[in-house]
């Protein structure tokens, strides 16, 4: 009798957990909020503090999380590491937007940035 509550609880799970796959990673704390990612590489009255890469996504979740959703969850990331380091610039070096399929059906899983972390007035 306990078997089919088993079973709800176990298939609930499992589409839970797939949603949460598809979310973008969110911005963690009001530092986070206030870094900028740039193409223009700041001035000299800035402070290098080094590189950081940000992702989003992997074989499993990625082709079923939106395009928008990976390329946030990507920056936000990279943005939570960078404040960390206690940036509050990146200058963006690469954008790379991985595949994952066979010949005739690739998807996107997956978004990597990588770029130099500053510290600017």
């Amino acid at each position: 009798m306990h078997l089919p509550r088993i079973l709800i609880s176990v298939s609930l799970s499992t589409v839970l957990l797939g949603l949460i796959g598809c979310a973008p990673t969110a911005i963690v704390g009001p530092a986070a909020n206030t870094v900028r990612v740039t193409h223009n590489e700041p001035g000299a009255e800035c402070q290098f503090l080094g590189d950081v890469t940000g992702s989003q996504g992997d074989f499993l979740f990625g082709s079923i999380t939106g395009n928008a959703n990976l390329e946030t969850g990507a920056r936000n990331d990279l943005k939570n590491k960078a404040a960390a380091m206690g940036g509050n610039r990146v200058y963006l070096l690469t954008e790379r937007a991985g595949q994952t399929g066979s010949d005739k059906r690739l998807e996107q899983t997956n978004v990597t940035l990588s770029g130099n972390v500053y510290r600017c007035p």
